[in-house]
Protein backbone atom coordinates (compact mmCIF):
# COMPACT_ATOMS: atom_id res chain seq x y z
CA UNK A 1 0.00 0.00 0.00
CA UNK A 2 1.61 3.47 -0.95
CA UNK A 3 2.19 5.72 2.10
CA UNK A 4 3.72 9.36 2.14
CA UNK A 5 1.15 10.52 4.62
CA UNK A 6 1.73 9.96 8.52
CA UNK A 7 -2.41 8.70 9.02
CA UNK A 8 -1.33 5.71 6.42
CA UNK A 9 -1.73 1.95 6.95
CA UNK A 10 2.28 1.02 7.25
CA UNK A 11 3.52 3.42 9.84
CA UNK A 12 5.10 2.24 13.36
CA UNK A 13 2.55 3.51 15.64
CA UNK A 14 3.49 6.52 17.57
CA UNK A 15 3.15 8.09 21.20
CA UNK A 16 0.92 10.78 20.05
CA UNK A 17 -1.09 12.01 16.52
CA UNK A 18 0.65 14.57 14.95
CA UNK A 19 -0.58 15.88 11.28
CA UNK A 20 1.92 17.05 9.16
CA UNK A 21 2.77 17.48 4.92
CA UNK A 22 3.12 13.61 3.20
CA UNK A 23 6.71 12.44 4.38
CA UNK A 24 8.61 8.97 4.21
CA UNK A 25 8.31 7.59 7.59
CA UNK A 26 12.44 6.58 7.02
CA UNK A 27 15.36 8.70 7.10
CA UNK A 28 16.18 7.09 3.77
CA UNK A 29 13.38 9.19 2.28
CA UNK A 30 12.74 12.09 4.55
CA UNK A 31 11.67 14.71 3.05
CA UNK A 32 8.41 15.88 0.82
CA UNK A 33 7.08 13.82 -1.43
CA UNK A 34 7.75 15.38 -4.98
CA UNK A 35 5.32 14.79 -7.75
CA UNK A 36 8.36 15.74 -10.40
CA UNK A 37 10.70 12.60 -9.86
CA UNK A 38 11.70 10.79 -13.08
CA UNK A 39 10.08 7.08 -13.15
CA UNK A 40 12.52 6.35 -16.05
CA UNK A 41 15.88 4.57 -16.47
CA UNK A 42 16.95 2.12 -14.15
CA UNK A 43 14.57 2.85 -11.52
CA UNK A 44 11.74 1.58 -13.36
CA UNK A 45 10.10 -1.44 -11.77
CA UNK A 46 9.24 -4.42 -14.23
CA UNK A 47 5.30 -4.39 -15.72
CA UNK A 48 5.22 -7.98 -13.69
CA UNK A 49 6.78 -7.24 -10.81
CA UNK A 50 3.85 -3.94 -10.22
CA UNK A 51 1.11 -7.13 -10.88
CA UNK A 52 2.73 -9.09 -8.46
CA UNK A 53 2.51 -5.98 -6.16
CA UNK A 54 -1.26 -5.17 -7.16
CA UNK A 55 -1.77 -9.20 -6.28
CA UNK A 56 -0.52 -8.83 -3.14
CA UNK A 57 -2.89 -5.64 -2.51
CA UNK A 58 -5.59 -6.03 -4.23
CA UNK A 59 -6.13 -9.27 -5.28
CA UNK A 60 -4.84 -7.92 -8.52
CA UNK A 61 -7.45 -5.74 -9.08
CA UNK A 62 -6.81 -2.55 -10.61
CA UNK A 63 -10.74 -0.32 -10.36
CA UNK A 64 -11.51 -1.63 -6.53
CA UNK A 65 -12.73 0.68 -4.23
CA UNK A 66 -13.42 -1.03 -0.91
CA UNK A 67 -14.52 2.57 0.90
CA UNK A 68 -10.90 1.96 3.21
CA UNK A 69 -9.62 5.18 2.12
CA UNK A 70 -7.08 3.19 -0.56
CA UNK A 71 -7.33 2.97 -3.98
CA UNK A 72 -6.41 1.02 -7.14
CA UNK A 73 -4.46 -2.13 -7.68
CA UNK A 74 -1.67 -0.48 -5.78
CA UNK A 75 -3.84 0.85 -3.03
CA UNK A 76 -2.95 4.75 -3.46
CA UNK A 77 -4.40 7.32 -0.97
CA UNK A 78 -5.67 10.70 -2.22
CA UNK A 79 -2.71 12.22 -1.36
CA UNK A 80 -0.34 10.38 -2.93
CA UNK A 81 -2.10 9.94 -5.76
CA UNK A 82 -2.45 14.02 -5.94
CA UNK A 83 1.15 14.48 -5.10
CA UNK A 84 2.80 12.15 -7.73
CA UNK A 85 0.69 13.86 -10.35
CA UNK A 86 -2.30 11.00 -10.94
CA UNK A 87 -4.90 13.09 -11.10
CA UNK A 88 -3.63 14.10 -14.21
CA UNK A 89 -5.15 10.78 -15.38
CA UNK A 90 -8.16 10.35 -13.18
CA UNK A 91 -9.53 11.87 -9.89
CA UNK A 92 -8.60 8.57 -8.16
CA UNK A 93 -6.70 5.82 -8.69
CA UNK A 94 -9.31 3.46 -8.59
CA UNK A 95 -10.56 5.39 -12.28
CA UNK A 96 -7.33 5.26 -13.70
CA UNK A 97 -6.06 2.49 -16.53
CA UNK A 98 -3.54 -0.16 -15.48
CA UNK A 99 -0.47 1.65 -17.23
CA UNK A 100 -1.78 4.63 -15.93
CA UNK A 101 -1.60 3.41 -12.64
CA UNK A 102 2.03 2.21 -12.83
CA UNK A 103 3.64 5.21 -14.13
CA UNK A 104 2.95 6.87 -10.54
CA UNK A 105 3.96 4.00 -8.89
CA UNK A 106 7.00 4.41 -10.59
CA UNK A 107 7.07 8.50 -9.58
CA UNK A 108 6.52 6.91 -5.83
CA UNK A 109 9.35 4.08 -6.20
CA UNK A 110 11.80 6.25 -7.65
CA UNK A 111 11.14 8.86 -4.72
CA UNK A 112 10.19 6.34 -1.80
CA UNK A 113 11.52 2.90 -2.47
CA UNK A 114 9.97 0.19 -2.20
CA UNK A 115 8.68 0.90 1.50
CA UNK A 116 6.24 2.78 0.14
CA UNK A 117 4.67 -0.85 0.20
CA UNK A 118 6.28 -2.27 3.35
CA UNK A 119 4.76 -6.02 2.63
CA UNK A 120 3.85 -6.42 -0.20
CA UNK A 121 7.21 -4.79 -1.96
CA UNK A 122 9.38 -7.54 0.03
CA UNK A 123 6.62 -10.56 -1.45
CA UNK A 124 6.92 -9.16 -4.65
CA UNK A 125 10.72 -8.88 -5.00
CA UNK A 126 10.28 -5.07 -5.57
CA UNK A 127 13.73 -3.27 -4.95
CA UNK A 128 14.30 0.45 -5.69
CA UNK A 129 16.98 -0.72 -7.73
CA UNK A 130 15.48 -3.46 -10.06
CA UNK A 131 15.29 -1.76 -13.38
CA UNK A 132 12.62 -2.79 -15.99
CA UNK A 133 14.81 -5.74 -17.67
CA UNK A 134 15.08 -7.25 -14.02
CA UNK A 135 18.70 -6.27 -13.54
CA UNK A 136 20.11 -4.76 -10.33
CA UNK A 137 21.84 -1.44 -11.63
CA UNK A 138 22.12 0.90 -9.21
CA UNK A 139 20.28 4.28 -9.54
CA UNK A 140 23.73 5.82 -8.25
CA UNK A 141 24.84 4.63 -12.01
CA UNK A 142 23.31 6.73 -13.94
CA UNK A 143 22.36 10.33 -11.23
CA UNK A 144 25.80 11.39 -10.43
CA UNK A 145 26.20 13.17 -7.12
CA UNK A 146 23.60 11.87 -5.55
CA UNK A 147 24.05 8.74 -2.76
CA UNK A 148 24.21 5.54 -3.76
CA UNK A 149 21.24 3.35 -2.04
CA UNK A 150 22.05 1.94 1.35
CA UNK A 151 23.08 -1.98 1.04
CA UNK A 152 23.71 -2.12 4.93
CA UNK A 153 23.15 0.68 7.68
CA UNK A 154 26.40 -0.25 9.34
CA UNK A 155 27.99 0.37 6.10
CA UNK A 156 26.93 4.04 5.75
CA UNK A 157 26.78 4.62 9.55
CA UNK A 158 30.65 3.65 9.23
CA UNK A 159 31.60 5.74 6.56
CA UNK A 160 29.25 8.66 7.14
CA UNK A 161 31.32 8.59 11.08
CA UNK A 162 34.72 8.83 8.85
CA UNK A 163 33.59 11.53 7.27
CA UNK A 164 32.14 13.97 9.27
CA UNK A 165 34.94 12.78 11.77
CA UNK A 166 33.08 12.06 14.89
CA UNK A 167 34.93 8.80 14.89
CA UNK A 168 33.60 5.87 16.79
CA UNK A 169 32.31 6.29 20.54
CA UNK A 170 33.84 7.49 23.43
CA UNK A 171 35.34 5.14 25.37
CA UNK A 172 34.40 4.65 29.23
CA UNK A 173 32.30 7.61 29.71
CA UNK A 174 28.69 5.66 29.68
CA UNK A 175 27.05 7.82 26.08
CA UNK A 176 28.26 7.40 22.27
CA UNK A 177 26.85 9.45 19.36
CA UNK A 178 25.25 7.87 15.81
CA UNK A 179 24.91 9.75 12.60
CA UNK A 180 21.50 9.01 10.89
CA UNK A 181 22.20 7.79 7.55
CA UNK A 182 19.24 6.48 4.81
CA UNK A 183 16.75 3.87 6.12
CA UNK A 184 17.59 4.07 9.75
CA UNK A 185 14.55 4.21 12.46
CA UNK A 186 14.71 5.36 16.06
CA UNK A 187 13.86 1.97 17.07
CA UNK A 188 16.34 0.45 14.59
CA UNK A 189 19.55 2.66 15.94
CA UNK A 190 18.03 1.80 19.63
CA UNK A 191 17.91 -1.94 18.87
CA UNK A 192 21.24 -1.70 17.63
CA UNK A 193 23.14 0.08 19.76
CA UNK A 194 21.43 -1.27 23.02
CA UNK A 195 20.03 1.82 24.62
CA UNK A 196 18.34 1.00 27.78
CA UNK A 197 14.65 2.51 27.73
CA UNK A 198 14.79 1.63 24.22
CA UNK A 199 13.87 4.36 21.30
CA UNK A 200 11.76 6.32 23.56
CA UNK A 201 14.92 7.03 25.79
CA UNK A 202 16.30 7.74 22.59
CA UNK A 203 13.93 10.10 21.40
CA UNK A 204 13.99 11.88 24.54
CA UNK A 205 17.82 12.38 24.66
CA UNK A 206 17.96 13.99 20.92
CA UNK A 207 14.02 15.55 20.80
CA UNK A 208 15.86 19.25 20.26
CA UNK A 209 17.31 17.07 17.13
CA UNK A 210 14.61 15.14 15.69
CA UNK A 211 11.54 17.55 16.91
CA UNK A 212 8.39 16.35 17.55
CA UNK A 213 8.12 13.86 15.62
CA UNK A 214 10.14 11.02 16.67
CA UNK A 215 9.32 8.68 12.99
CA UNK A 216 10.91 11.67 11.03
CA UNK A 217 14.82 11.68 11.29
CA UNK A 218 16.77 13.17 8.41
CA UNK A 219 20.33 11.33 7.28
CA UNK A 220 22.82 13.46 8.91
CA UNK A 221 21.36 14.43 11.99
CA UNK A 222 24.08 13.90 14.92
CA UNK A 223 22.36 11.25 17.94
CA UNK A 224 23.26 11.46 21.39
CA UNK A 225 23.35 7.60 22.72
CA UNK A 226 22.70 7.72 26.49
CA UNK A 227 22.90 3.99 28.41
CA UNK A 228 24.81 2.46 25.93
CA UNK A 229 24.88 -1.26 27.06
CA UNK A 230 28.24 -1.89 25.07
CA UNK A 231 30.99 0.30 23.12
CA UNK A 232 30.27 0.88 19.73
CA UNK A 233 32.17 -0.96 17.03
CA UNK A 234 34.71 1.40 15.47
CA UNK A 235 34.89 1.80 11.84
CA UNK A 236 37.35 -0.31 10.23
CA UNK A 237 40.01 1.47 8.55
CA UNK A 238 40.57 2.84 4.99
CA UNK A 239 37.76 4.68 2.70
CA UNK A 240 34.33 4.13 2.81
CA UNK A 241 34.41 2.34 -0.49
CA UNK A 242 36.73 -0.35 1.44
CA UNK A 243 34.04 -0.97 3.90
CA UNK A 244 31.40 -0.99 1.58
CA UNK A 245 33.61 -3.70 -0.22
CA UNK A 246 34.12 -5.64 2.88
CA UNK A 247 31.80 -9.05 2.71
CA UNK A 248 31.43 -9.39 6.15
CA UNK A 249 30.00 -5.81 6.59
CA UNK A 250 28.17 -6.63 3.49
CA UNK A 251 26.57 -9.52 5.46
CA UNK A 252 25.64 -7.04 8.31
CA UNK A 253 24.26 -4.25 6.36
CA UNK A 254 22.28 -7.02 4.83
CA UNK A 255 21.16 -8.41 7.85
CA UNK A 256 20.21 -4.92 9.57
CA UNK A 257 18.26 -4.01 6.08
CA UNK A 258 16.49 -7.28 6.71
CA UNK A 259 15.61 -7.42 10.36
CA UNK A 260 14.44 -3.53 9.60
CA UNK A 261 12.22 -4.66 6.76
CA UNK A 262 10.92 -6.74 9.20
CA UNK A 263 10.00 -4.41 11.48
CA UNK A 264 8.38 -2.28 9.28
CA UNK A 265 6.02 -4.96 8.19
CA UNK A 266 5.53 -6.13 11.90
CA UNK A 267 4.35 -2.01 12.51
CA UNK A 268 2.24 -2.20 8.88
CA UNK A 269 0.23 -5.28 10.46
CA UNK A 270 -0.37 -3.75 13.29
CA UNK A 271 -1.27 -0.83 12.24
CA UNK A 272 -3.97 -2.94 10.02
CA UNK A 273 -5.14 -4.46 13.18
CA UNK A 274 -5.80 -1.64 15.31
CA UNK A 275 -7.53 -0.07 12.06
CA UNK A 276 -9.76 -2.93 11.82
CA UNK A 277 -10.27 -2.54 15.50
CA UNK A 278 -11.41 0.61 15.66
CA UNK A 279 -13.48 0.55 12.51
CA UNK A 280 -15.54 -2.56 14.28
CA UNK A 281 -15.75 -0.10 17.31
CA UNK A 282 -17.34 2.90 15.67
CA UNK A 283 -19.50 0.57 13.85
CA UNK A 284 -20.87 -0.98 16.94
CA UNK A 285 -21.20 2.62 17.98
CA UNK A 286 -23.08 3.58 15.39
CA UNK A 287 -25.25 0.47 15.97
CA UNK A 288 -26.15 1.44 19.48
CA UNK A 289 -26.44 5.10 18.88
CA UNK A 290 -29.62 4.08 15.72
CA UNK A 291 -31.19 1.91 18.06
CA UNK A 292 -31.12 4.36 21.27
CA UNK A 293 -32.59 6.43 18.80
CA UNK A 294 -35.06 4.38 17.41
CA UNK A 295 -36.09 3.38 20.97
CA UNK A 296 -36.54 7.36 22.10
CA UNK A 297 -38.72 7.86 19.02
CA UNK A 298 -41.14 4.56 19.72
CA UNK A 299 -41.47 5.84 23.34
CA UNK A 300 -42.79 9.47 22.06
CA UNK A 301 -44.75 8.04 19.76
CA UNK A 302 -46.27 6.06 22.79
CA UNK A 303 -46.40 9.14 24.78
CA UNK A 304 -48.31 11.22 22.20
CA UNK A 305 -50.59 8.49 21.27
CA UNK A 306 -51.60 8.38 25.51
CA UNK A 307 -51.76 12.18 25.15
CA UNK A 308 -54.13 12.08 22.06
CA UNK A 309 -55.91 9.33 24.33
CA UNK A 310 -56.20 11.63 27.46
CA UNK A 311 -57.57 14.66 25.35
CA UNK A 312 -60.40 12.36 24.02
CA UNK A 313 -61.49 11.17 27.45
CA UNK A 314 -60.89 14.75 28.38
CA UNK A 315 -63.01 15.98 25.76
CA UNK A 316 -66.14 13.42 26.48
CA UNK A 317 -66.14 14.42 29.92
CA UNK A 318 -66.62 17.76 29.12
CA UNK A 319 -69.39 17.15 26.62
CA UNK A 320 -70.63 15.21 29.02
CA UNK A 321 -71.30 17.41 31.89
CA UNK A 322 -72.14 20.46 29.59
CA UNK A 323 -75.20 18.05 28.15
CA UNK A 324 -75.68 17.80 32.37
CA UNK A 325 -75.59 21.18 32.92
CA UNK A 326 -77.97 22.15 29.76
CA UNK A 327 -80.24 19.53 31.22
CA UNK A 328 -80.25 21.13 34.84
CA UNK A 329 -80.84 24.50 33.23
CA UNK A 330 -83.57 23.59 31.09
CA UNK A 331 -87.29 26.05 32.43
CA UNK A 332 -89.87 24.22 34.00
CA UNK A 333 -92.82 22.86 31.83
CA UNK A 334 -94.74 25.56 32.73
CA UNK A 335 -92.07 28.10 30.86
CA UNK A 336 -91.43 29.66 34.51
CA UNK A 337 -87.93 29.01 36.40
CA UNK A 338 -86.37 30.22 39.31
CA UNK A 339 -83.20 32.75 38.59
CA UNK A 340 -80.64 30.19 39.63
CA UNK A 341 -80.18 26.76 41.63
CA UNK A 342 -78.43 25.65 44.71
CA UNK A 343 -78.75 29.00 46.66
CA UNK A 344 -79.58 30.38 50.01
CA UNK A 345 -81.91 32.85 50.25
CA UNK A 346 -80.87 36.34 51.49
CA UNK A 347 -82.16 39.57 52.12
CA UNK A 348 -85.91 38.77 51.09
CA UNK A 349 -87.86 41.93 49.32
CA UNK A 350 -89.46 44.70 51.47
CA UNK A 351 -87.26 44.40 54.59
CA UNK A 352 -86.66 47.67 55.94
CA UNK A 353 -83.72 49.77 56.48
CA UNK A 354 -81.31 52.98 55.53
CA UNK A 355 -79.36 51.36 53.71
CA UNK A 356 -81.89 51.49 50.60
CA UNK A 357 -83.26 55.01 48.74
CA UNK A 358 -86.89 53.85 48.81
CA UNK A 359 -86.33 52.78 52.54
CA UNK A 360 -86.80 49.09 51.72
CA UNK A 361 -85.11 46.37 50.02
CA UNK A 362 -86.79 46.27 46.63
CA UNK A 363 -86.12 42.67 45.83
CA UNK A 364 -85.11 38.85 46.51
CA UNK A 365 -81.17 38.22 47.12
CA UNK A 366 -80.15 35.05 46.49
CA UNK A 367 -76.64 33.88 48.04
CA UNK A 368 -74.89 32.12 45.27
CA UNK A 369 -70.90 31.86 44.78
CA UNK A 370 -69.88 34.04 41.96
CA UNK A 371 -70.08 32.64 38.82
CA UNK A 372 -73.49 31.06 39.18
CA UNK A 373 -75.60 30.82 36.26
CA UNK A 374 -77.69 33.32 36.22
CA UNK A 375 -81.35 32.57 33.71
CA UNK A 376 -84.48 34.02 32.29
CA UNK A 377 -87.32 33.63 34.39
CA UNK A 378 -89.30 33.77 31.45
CA UNK A 379 -89.27 34.43 28.10
CA UNK A 380 -88.77 38.27 27.32
CA UNK A 381 -87.31 41.30 25.76
CA UNK A 382 -83.52 42.67 26.71
CA UNK A 383 -84.20 46.10 27.68
CA UNK A 384 -80.93 46.45 29.50
CA UNK A 385 -77.45 45.09 29.66
CA UNK A 386 -74.61 46.87 31.13
CA UNK A 387 -73.53 48.83 34.19
CA UNK A 388 -76.75 49.75 36.47
CA UNK A 389 -75.18 52.30 39.41
CA UNK A 390 -75.20 50.91 42.59
CA UNK A 391 -76.34 47.63 40.88
CA UNK A 392 -73.17 46.75 39.11
CA UNK A 393 -73.63 44.99 35.81
CA UNK A 394 -77.22 44.23 35.73
CA UNK A 395 -80.03 42.50 32.93
CA UNK A 396 -83.50 43.53 32.58
CA UNK A 397 -86.19 41.66 30.88
CA UNK A 398 -89.68 43.25 29.99
CA UNK A 399 -91.96 40.46 29.41
CA UNK A 400 -95.80 39.68 27.63
CA UNK A 401 -97.86 40.42 30.54
CA UNK A 402 -95.58 44.02 31.00
CA UNK A 403 -93.91 43.41 34.15
CA UNK A 404 -90.30 43.70 34.16
CA UNK A 405 -87.29 41.28 35.85
CA UNK A 406 -84.00 42.48 36.84
CA UNK A 407 -81.00 40.73 37.43
CA UNK A 408 -78.18 42.53 39.44
CA UNK A 409 -74.41 42.57 40.70
CA UNK A 410 -73.63 40.30 38.35
CA UNK A 411 -70.09 39.56 36.95
CA UNK A 412 -70.98 38.70 33.35
CA UNK A 413 -73.52 39.12 30.43
CA UNK A 414 -74.24 36.74 27.77
CA UNK A 415 -77.17 38.90 26.29
CA UNK A 416 -77.32 41.84 24.61
CA UNK A 417 -79.92 44.88 24.70
CA UNK A 418 -83.14 44.26 21.66
CA UNK A 419 -82.26 40.20 22.40
CA UNK A 420 -85.46 38.00 22.91
CA UNK A 421 -84.54 35.32 25.48
CA UNK A 422 -86.74 32.30 26.45
CA UNK A 423 -87.41 31.42 29.94
CA UNK A 424 -84.16 29.44 31.70
CA UNK A 425 -81.63 30.99 28.93
CA UNK A 426 -78.54 31.88 30.73
CA UNK A 427 -78.27 35.70 30.68
CA UNK A 428 -75.25 35.97 32.89
CA UNK A 429 -73.32 34.82 35.71
CA UNK A 430 -73.76 36.11 39.88
CA UNK A 431 -70.96 38.11 41.21
CA UNK A 432 -70.55 41.29 43.37
CA UNK A 433 -70.32 44.06 41.46
CA UNK A 434 -71.73 47.54 42.33
CA UNK A 435 -72.75 48.47 45.89
CA UNK A 436 -72.97 44.66 47.18
CA UNK A 437 -71.45 43.33 50.66
CA UNK A 438 -71.02 40.23 49.10
CA UNK A 439 -71.53 37.28 45.85
CA UNK A 440 -75.26 36.90 45.55
CA UNK A 441 -78.01 37.98 43.08
CA UNK A 442 -80.47 40.82 43.45
CA UNK A 443 -83.95 39.53 41.93
CA UNK A 444 -86.53 42.41 41.57
CA UNK A 445 -89.67 42.50 39.40
CA UNK A 446 -91.30 46.03 38.34
CA UNK A 447 -94.39 46.79 36.94
CA UNK A 448 -92.42 49.73 35.27
CA UNK A 449 -89.08 50.21 33.79
CA UNK A 450 -87.76 52.82 36.34
CA UNK A 451 -86.94 52.16 40.13
CA UNK A 452 -89.82 52.56 42.61
CA UNK A 453 -92.40 50.40 40.39
CA UNK A 454 -90.96 47.04 42.57
CA UNK A 455 -93.76 44.26 43.57
CA UNK A 456 -92.92 41.12 45.64
CA UNK A 457 -90.64 38.96 43.63
CA UNK A 458 -92.02 35.69 45.54
CA UNK A 459 -95.56 36.09 45.04
CA UNK A 460 -94.78 37.16 41.28
CA UNK A 461 -93.35 33.64 40.51
CA UNK A 462 -95.69 31.71 43.00
CA UNK A 463 -98.33 33.45 40.26
CA UNK A 464 -97.00 31.28 37.53
CA UNK A 465 -96.07 27.74 39.36
CA UNK A 466 -92.45 28.71 40.53
CA UNK A 467 -91.97 28.20 44.21
CA UNK A 468 -88.57 29.91 46.12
Amino acid sequence: MVLVAPAGRHRRPTPRPLSRLPLVLTAGGAGLALPLVSASGAGAASGGLWDKVAQCESSGNWSTNTGNGHFGGLQFTPSTWKAFGGTVHASRADLATRAQQVAVAEKVLDAQGPGAWPVCSVRAGLTRDRAADGSTARRAASEPGEAAPRTGTATARQASARTDGTGPAAVGDGRGHHRVVPGDTLSGIAEEHDVRGGWQRLYTANRTVVGGDPDLIVPGQRLDLPGRQVQERPAAPGTGQEAANDPAEQSRSRQDGQRKERERQRAAEQHRAAEQQKAAERQKAAEQKEAAEQKEAAERRRAAERERAAERERAAEQQKKQKAAAAKEAPASSGWTAPVRGYASGTAYGVSGPHWASGHHTGQDFAVPTGTSVRAVTDGTVVAAGWGGSYGYQVVLRHADGKYTQYAHLSSISVRTGERVTGGRQIGRSGSTGNSTGPHLHFEVRTGPGYGSDIDPRAYLRQHGVTL
